[in-house]
């Protein structure tokens, strides 16, 4: 049925092509395929067999156009036909081709060529009227308002490339603040001019262009800027025809039938001119701007494929079909999205993602700059921007850095006064009663109470449309939605500066009016402002939840109440899209006297301020969310409470914060600091902060803003390797370096789970340690997947001291013999490696011997035939393989657990006082009394300078066991020399440099058991009690070892010690 409908249709080059590639079975395509690869005419250039592979008959066709146009694509057709023998095919097609050209002779052609003369013509009109369009800026609106020239005030933004992938939900707010601590230094900038044209390395330009970025960074003006270069001749000279279709625009044609031709000449009348217009043989650009406000259902799966520019279909088929390459193929498109709605087009169809970043911090000096001639002006501005970091932070944003320029010029300025605004809610406040004030002297109306009156429905109402839309994500508005909260859709120009109108001029049946807020912010904090006037006004809370835990004891409602339920709503939304509106919410009720022309006073009293500090402080201790944790510190700060924070200060400025146990809030408030730091956290080690594991969950938001993170013996579990995963799947996240080691909570469910972040196209992972990690062979199938996948940047994985054993290694060896793997060091000391896990590793690295530099299986098993194998590999010289890591290698190897580091230990006698009794082997000490003239101490025999596991067992009473550089003068752990736990019935206690650390609490017993696992040259000495159910650490202690160690201990009286 699909072929006969396309054999009614008139035909076109790209029609016949396929029907002839239609034709072919599957041999004759790939022959065809070899000739377009190997043997196309002589002025013809092949295309390459590696890309061919991935083409089937349609995509064969798109390819043959775009690269030899219409003409070259049928004369190359043709040749490979007749040179396969197929003549009867090739006649068919020549027949086709002549039946066209009849056609084509036909009176008023739909398409036909544009000669020079008639193109200049119509370049001339459209670069009038673009220039016209696009040469000033009126900044926050469409168009009202003080304009610019472009030129003049136009600052470049970071344009850098991006990464195909999920949906990323997270608050903009959120993204901004983390994008804002990137310095930007691994990313490659792309000029705004060169958008289609490749990157060194990258080899060929592009068809279609997909530039996300979140609302108000820059887009739309990046945009704007593009075109006024090409309309005065500064850049991209070689397209010829700029057509910029906004989607907010052609959601008015949802509905109508119209052929290509006519869209463009709807939006373009002076296309009209053209009656024969071949867009084919122009080079053309369209620019879709803000596909996130498109209300077309762009059905990329179910729309019919469409291959006639002249016929009319709906405004969605044309889109797809375009977007797709199967109109105009030889078009350039550029599409501007939010990065939630990007997702809207499939990949195949982008060749190149870009993502605007907005201002970096030169950026946003250069901006102040060009705005205020007065530099004195401006370097004020810059001054106060800069001392607070929320308003620094929001400044990577034009649009923010538009309100506040807007805000701050009048207040720094020396002909007025007022309080300069220190938060986000200040300044929306201060924004807001300036455009009102404009307003006024616009429109020479003075400041009556009859006009409070208007000024303050005119905003309650602005502030119901906010609210109503905020929960239902809309951004764009209807005349109806406008009416529908109460706004005279006639006098909505007077508020200019807090929405944006668009519509076409002409009347019609087709025509309608748009409206949003200049800013998601602007929403979100009238949004803030009708709640709190609702308040106000009518003692009513509009946020729709169960008040019985929020009432006076006369059953009505205070202030504090609505905040309690907005604290709540907030904390249960899993994306954080009321974090904002909460900040605003709360801000308003301090701020309130700011706004007392347009609301009437609320009483917020010190008291109501300090039951919502009470009240979030209490969220903050029971907070199940790390993020919504961050956000109540913001509120906290909007309400001008800093307790928490300082005391986290105290520790900070101590250095005690190894010391001194943090509780899971203090937590939460580092993390707040370290998230809005001015510098960045190059290292984040999180065992460095004396915590439990629910203080642990509230930091790992600081992974998202470091680019390494130190996470070992932290008792991580798989629940928690959730939250670590969202920190991989973030778009905005700069960690490249993670160790996880030693973490035996973790296990192969932890691992599994890490791996679906690691594999998305946004982990930028580059450094991943696991090392004695309770892993198996049952991670090493997930960790196969990452290696082999194209989007992993992984280049060190180290998985030391798992029991891997020789069925792991083999299935982790299916991913490293991938050409996409990339791992340049790869880390399996201690894995249980024999010469049968040996081969399969030594075949990887001849398939694909050009990455892997080092590969360390020192503490295994490999055998001659293994050590052979691997060493061939080092030795070839078309391997990269420099570094091959066989140390202390043994049958001894081979066992599970610590215990393939066993090491024989001995007491050595002359440590020993007097009164210290040594028996089995020196194996065993007693200490018969107590003599203030001898030492309790005795030291082992052996020198310990690698990797070692030994256990010690006593009881009942206390001991101390420890490691030293030699006899200590007094007791273990009192000088910087040696390292011990102190044991007795209380609990457990770690020592070093005379400071104590409370490590457990125990009960009495008649036995107590202490493995101790030394890795002399990375610096790690960790202590387990061993039980039935197996090691349960204890205590690290991380140094940089300088000399041998000996094991060591100080007895108890008749308290028998035994090595084991």
């Amino acid at each position: 049925m699909e072929r006969k409908r396309e054999e009614r249709r008139p035909a076109t080059v790209h029609s016949l092509l396929l029907e002839c590639l239609d034709d072919l079975v599957i041999d004759q395509l790939e022959r065809f395929h070899f000739y377009l690869s190997h043997e196309p005419p002589q002025e013809y250039n092949p295309i390459p067999r590696s890309y061919l592979e991935k083409l089937n008959r349609t995509t064969t066709v798109k390819e043959m156009l775009e690269r030899y146009d219409r003409e070259g694509a049928v004369k190359v057709t043709l040749y490979i036909l007749e040179k396969m023998g197929l003549n009867e095919e090739a006649a068919s097609l020549r027949g086709g081709m002549e039946s066209m050209a009849i056609t084509d002779s036909q009176p008023c052609p739909p398409l036909a060529v544009i000669h020079d003369a008639s193109l200049r013509a119509v370049q001339d009109k459209l670069k009038a009227k673009l220039r016209k369009r696009y040469e000033h800026i009126f900044e926050g609106v469409a168009k009202k308002g003080r304009s610019a020239l472009l030129i003049k005030v136009y600052t470049e933004v970071f344009i850098t490339k991006g990464e195909c992938g999920q949906v990323n939900n997270e608050h903009e707010v959120w993204n901004i603040e983390a994008v804002s601590k990137n310095t930007l230094a691994e990313e490659v900038q792309i000029e705004c001019n060169r958008i289609f044209q490749p990157l060194p390395g990258e080899e060929d330009h592009f068809r279609s262009v997909l530039t996300k970025g979140i609302a108000g960074i820059g887009k739309t003006v990046s945009v704007h800027k593009f075109i006024l270069d090409w309309v005065e001749g500064k850049a991209n000279r070689d397209i010829n025809l700029i057509f910029p279709l906004p989607f907010r625009e052609l959601n008015l044609m949802k509905d109508r039938k119209i052929s290509l031709l006519e869209l463009i000449q709807h939006y373009h009348p002076e296309m009209k001119l053209c009656k024969t217009v071949d867009l084919n043989s122009s080079s053309v650009l369209f620019i879709f701007d803000g596909l996130d406000e498109c209300r077309l259902p762009l059905n990329f799966d179910d729309n019919e494929t469409w291959y006639d520019e002249t016929e009319a279909l709906s405004v969605d088929m044309l889109l797809t079909n375009l977007i797709q390459g199967n109109l105009l193929p030889s078009s350039l498109l550029w599409i501007t999205s939010r990065p939630a709605a990007a997702n809207l087009i499939p990949h195949e169809c982008i060749q190149r993602l870009t993502e605007v970043r907005g201002f970096n911090d030169p950026q946003k000096e250069e901006y102040f700059r060009k705005r205020f001639p007065n530099q004195e002006l401006a370097s004020k501005i810059i001054s106060h921007i800069t001392s607070s970091m929320s308003l620094h932070i929001m400044c990577h944003i034009p649009v923010f850095c538009w309100i506040s320029a807007t805000v701050l010029e009048r207040l720094l300025d020396k002909s007025e006064g007022g309080q300069i605004p220190k938060t986000l809610t200040e300044m929306y406040t201060r924004f807001l009663g300036i455009q009102i004030m404009m307003k006024n002297q616009k429109y020479k109306i003075k400041e009556t109470k009859e006009m409070q009156e208007k000024d303050r429905e005119i905003t309650v109402n602005l502030g119901k449309l906010a609210f109503q839309n905020l929960a239902k994500s809309n951004l764009i508005f209807y005349e109806q939605d406008l009416k529908d909260s109460g706004i005279d859709v006639t006098k909505t120009a007077e508020y200019s500066g807090l929405y944006t109108e668009i519509f076409k001029e002409e009347s019609g049946p087709y025509e309608d009016k748009t409206f949003c807020f200049v800013h998601l912010s602007i929403q979100e904090y009238l949004a803030a402002l009708s709640v709190h006037f609702l308040y106000a006004t009518n003692k009513e809370n509009p946020l729709n939840l169960d008040m019985s835990k929020h009432t006076n004891p006369d059953g009505g409602i205070n202030l504090s109440a609505v905040h309690r339920s907005a604290v709540d709503k907030a904390l249960q939304s899993p994306n954080g899209h009321l974090d904002l509106f909460l900040r605003f919410l709360l801000g308003i009720s301090l701020d309130s006297h700011a706004l007392s022309g347009l609301l009437p006073l609320t009483g917020s009293s010190s008291e109501i301020v300090m039951e919502t500090v009470k009240y979030i402080k209490e969220n903050i201790r029971k907070s199940q969310s790390p993020e919504r944790t961050i956000n109540l510190f913001h509120c906290l700060n909007e309400l001008k409470d800093n307790s928490l924070t300082k005391e986290i200060q105290s520790y900070l400025y101590s250095n005690s914060l190894s010391s001194k146990k943090l509780t899971p809030d203090l937590c939460s408030a580092l993390a707040f600091m370290l998230v809005m730091s001015e510098k960045q956290v190059d290292v984040f080690d999180l065992k460095t902060c004396n915590t439990t594991q629910a203080g642990c969950r509230r930091l790992l938001p600081v992974l998202k803003h470091t680019r390494a993170a130190l996470l070992q013996f932290c008792d991580l579990t798989p629940a928690l390797c959730s939250l670590v995963n969202l920190v991989l799947k973030s778009p905005t996240s700069l960690l490249r370096e993670l160790d996880l080691g030693y973490n035996r909570t973790l296990g192969d469910k932890g691992v599994e789970l890490l791996c679906t972040g690691l594999l998305t196209p946004h982990c930028r992972l580059q450094t991943l340690g696991l090392g004695d990690c309770s892993l198996t062979k049952g991670c090493c199938n997930d960790l196969a997947s990452v290696l082999r996948s194209r989007h992993s940047e992984l280049r060190e994985l180290d998985l030391r001291s798992n029991d891997l054993l020789d069925s792991g290694v083999t299935a982790l060896s299916a991913g490293l013999e991938v050409p996409l793997c990339k791992l340049q060091k790869l880390g399996l000391s201690g894995c249980g490696v024999t010469e049968e896990g040996c081969h399969p590793l030594a075949s990887a690295l001849q398939s694909n011997p050009s990455h892997l530099i080092e590969l360390d299986l020192s503490y295994n098993h490999p055998g001659d035939l293994g050590v052979k194998a691997l060493s061939a590999r080092l030795e070839d010289p078309g391997c990269t393989l420099k570094k091959l890591i066989l140390d202390h290698s043994g049958e001894c190897r081979i066992k599970s657990g610590m215990q393939k580091y066993d090491c024989h230990l001995t007491l050595d006698p002359s440590t020993a006082a007097p009164n210290v009794v040594l028996s089995e082997g020196n194996r065993r000490a007693l200490l018969k009394k107590n003599d203030s003239e001898y030492t309790s101490l005795v030291l082992c025999k052996e020198v310990l300078t690698e990797r070692h596991y030994w256990e010690v067992e006593w009881g009942p009473g206390s001991l101390q066991v420890g490691m030293a550089y030699q006899m200590p003068a007094k007791e273990l752990g009192e000088d910087d020399h040696s390292w011990a736990i102190s044991s007795d019935r209380q609990g457990i206690m770690a020592f070093h440099k005379n400071k104590g650390i409370s490590v457990m609490t125990h009960h009495p017993q008649d036995k107590y058991r202490v493995g101790v696992y030394l890795d002399w040259p990375t610096g790690i000495l960790a202590f387990y009690k061993i039980s039935s159910k197996g090691p349960i650490h204890l205590h690290t202690f991380h140094a940089t070892f300088t000399k041998p160690l000996y094991p060591a201990f100080a007895l108890s009286m008749d308290i028998p010690m035994a090595l084991c």
